[in-house]
């Protein structure tokens, strides 16, 4: 499948993110379909080393669907695709009873056979180790010394009492380069008429926070300075008072308030004319827009101007360039898999986000442009209310030569 490697080719890196929630509220029509598109991936893109980061693992109810964790990690490791790895860790934060502790993030590595030498930071020993085998964790994962994962304070966000939002880190080293990966879920957007209220909305400044900390959290000074990749569901969202402010320049506003406490309801914007027809509903979790092309039409790049909160991090984070429609909330219908809810605003809410020397490694002036794939998986079908996506690159060998004669990290042991 992936081959034997030669110092021409590189080693295939794949990295996946995917909140697959909606897969244990519909276990019998979500994650065969899901599982499928995921092969195809992995067999279309044959990847030496395959990390694939999951968020919302078991769903809303977990208690009820953790039997369906199981069965899906089984499924996943169990497929064609996977057959020829023959190294995997698997780390699934399952402990749903400490809500202080619980992130519901599943983060899984798996090494092609024909890689030979890939070893993983113990951050106790602080040491690399050689990946042997095949390792599931689970349960404590705050004991295992292999990942750092920490739950965001939950002062960082008070109107969720209990979020499960965090992340999770790991450290790699193979074709003679360390790097981070980080698995990480920010806070989502409660609210579509408090989003709408100012430019930049409060939920924004909330992921911002959470971001900035997790950032100065992987860079301090407690261990070596590694090229990073974050990836996972941070609910960026469209600046949703611009947004609408662009969507409706010619409708006209109507207040809604409620009759008992005289806060606002919903918002109706109609056009002036055209028999007043309604452009765009908008209430706490409704955003009824009349044309949902407008997210889909040239994969919805004309709304990207409005996609702003990266650009905070502009100089500790880089993506590459988005060519595929917003990621969330897709219907969770199996029969409509292009289709959005009227929910959410689209938005591109799933990234794979790197640090300006991760973005170096995957740049390299002799990787073939071709070679380098940033996209969503099945575009076509339903695979639940989040569109996975994906980045395939290669590293070639020596490519982090510098890093290893710097860093003592990179010294394998």
């Amino acid at each position: 499948m992936a081959g034997k490697l030669t110092a021409a080719q590189g080693t295939g890196i794949l990295l996946v993110t995917a909140n697959v929630g909606s897969l244990f509220e519909d276990p019998e029509n979500l994650q065969k379909t899901w599982l499928k598109e995921f092969c195809q991936t992995v067999q279309s893109h044959k990847p030496h080393f395959l990390a694939v980061h999951c968020q919302e693992v078991g769903g809303k109810n977990y208690e009820a669907s953790m039997t369906h964790v199981d069965s899906f990690v089984k499924e996943l490791l169990s497929t064609d695709a996977m057959k020829e790895y023959s190294r995997a860790c698997v780390y699934l934060d399952e402990n749903y009873k400490s809500q202080e502790q619980f992130t519901a993030l599943g983060s899984f590595y798996f090494i092609h056979e024909s890689l030979k030498s890939v070893h993983q930071f113990d951050f106790k020993a602080k040491k690399f180790k050689k990946v042997v085998g095949k390792e599931t964790f689970s349960e404590t994962l705050e004991c295992t010394p292999t990942l750092e994962k920490e739950k965001f304070p939950q002062d960082y966000f008070p109107e969720s009492k209990w979020s499960r939002k965090g992340f999770i880190r790991t450290r790699w080293a193979l074709a003679d380069c360390a790097f981070d990966l980080v698995n990480i879920h920010l806070f989502h957007d409660v609210s579509n008429l408090v989003a709408w209220e100012k430019s930049p909305s409060v939920y924004s400044g909330t992921r911002q926070k959470a971001l900035g900390y997790v950032l100065d959290r992987i860079t301090d000074q407690r261990y070596e300075k590694v090229p990073y990749f974050v990836f996972g569901d941070f609910n960026f969202r469209l600046d949703s008072k611009q947004v609408i402010e662009s969507l409706c320049s010619t409708a006209t506003m109507h207040t809604v308030r409620a009759t008992d406490t005289n806060e606002v309801d919903k918002l109706i914007f109609q056009e002036s004319d055209n028999d007043r027809k309604v452009i765009l509903h908008l209430e706490k979790k409704l955003f009824n827009y009349v044309n949902q092309d407008v997210f889909q039409e040239n994969n919805g790049t004309s709304l990207l101007e409005f996609d702003k909160e990266l650009s905070v991090f502009k100089d500790r984070l880089h993506e590459l360039e988005i060519s595929f429609p917003p990621s969330y909330p897709y219907s969770e219908d199996s029969s409509q898999g292009k289709q959005y809810m009227n929910t959410r605003c689209p938005a591109w809410c799933d990234r794979i986000l790197m640090s300006p020397s991760a973005r170096d490694l995957v740049l390299k002036p002799e990787n073939d442009d071709r070679s380098i794939v940033y996209d969503n998986i099945g575009p076509n079908v339903c695979m639940g209310d989040h569109k996975p996506v994906f980045l395939s690159f290669r590293i070639t060998a020596g490519a982090g030569k510098p890093n290893a004669n710097k860093h003592k990290c990179c010294v394998v042991q």
